[in-house]
């Protein structure tokens, strides 16, 4: 009969298809970061896998889209905590944060009301304050030269006089209109009271280095990538 074929020959046709996957993914794991974007048939390949690997991995958190929810960041955007070009977010995908990896970004918003570092009404007006800086409104009767005072002595060294942030230390920029957790009052002495401390997992030893590599890419290519 026409167009027939065994078992054994779709068995065949499906292991000669792996390998030739498995021959473009060597491929991809020997070329660096940066070159993979200049050679099309790369870049669709580190695209494809990645796609289906977040699916399978990173959707759970981040949103089938990369979009994220509250406490897990939107991969869509140009704000990136711990960085966003493709050797930054492939450190991150590798050894996580705060993942018990040895290499793994460290730390962590500090928990100024529970730690009795800040009293109640201290918290109240930073958090108004670091609301100001994102040009949100402020209660009634908020104290800006107080809630500056607080700020430069308790906050500054992590997230800049200004409020801009450190990648370095993963402190994000107060002054956009990027939230992880929420921008209203509640939350941010909810945040400033006990503080944050959100674990990214680390996926060496998980994911194979070419797996990890067409991850990276596909984060990178989700319109946040720097």
């Amino acid at each position: 009969i026409w167009n027939y074929s065994t078992r054994a020959d779709v068995a065949t046709e499906l292991a000669n298809l792996e390998k030739i996957r498995g021959d473009k993914m060597v491929a991809l794991g020997a070329a660096p970061l940066a070159d993979i974007a200049k050679d099309p048939a790369l870049l669709a390949l580190a695209r494809a896998r990645g796609k289906t690997v977040f699916g399978d991995n990173c959707a759970p958190c981040h949103g089938t889209g990369g979009a994220g929810a509250k406490g897990y960041p939107n991969l869509n955007d140009d704000e990136w905590l711990w960085g966003g070009s493709l050797d930054q977010i492939m450190q991150t995908i590798q050894f996580g944060a705060r993942s018990g990896n040895p290499k793994a970004h460290e730390g962590a918003m500090l928990a100024f009301g529970k730690d009795g570092i800040l009293k109640k009404d201290q918290i109240v007006t930073v958090a108004n304050y670091v609301r100001s800086l994102s040009g949100l409104s402020t209660a009634p009767g908020f104290d800006a030269a107080a809630g500056s005072k607080i700020f430069a002595e308790n906050c500054a060294s992590c997230h800049g006089d200004k409020g801009k942030g450190n990648q370095e230390l993963g402190a994000p920029d107060l002054t956009d209109k990027i939230w992880l957790y929420g921008s209203d009052e509640a939350t941010l002495v909810e945040t400033i009271t006990n503080g944050r401390a959100g674990v990214m997992p680390a996926w060496i030893g998980r994911l194979d280095p070419s797996t990890i590599k067409a991850l990276t890419v596909y984060v990178h290519s989700l319109g946040g990538g720097k």
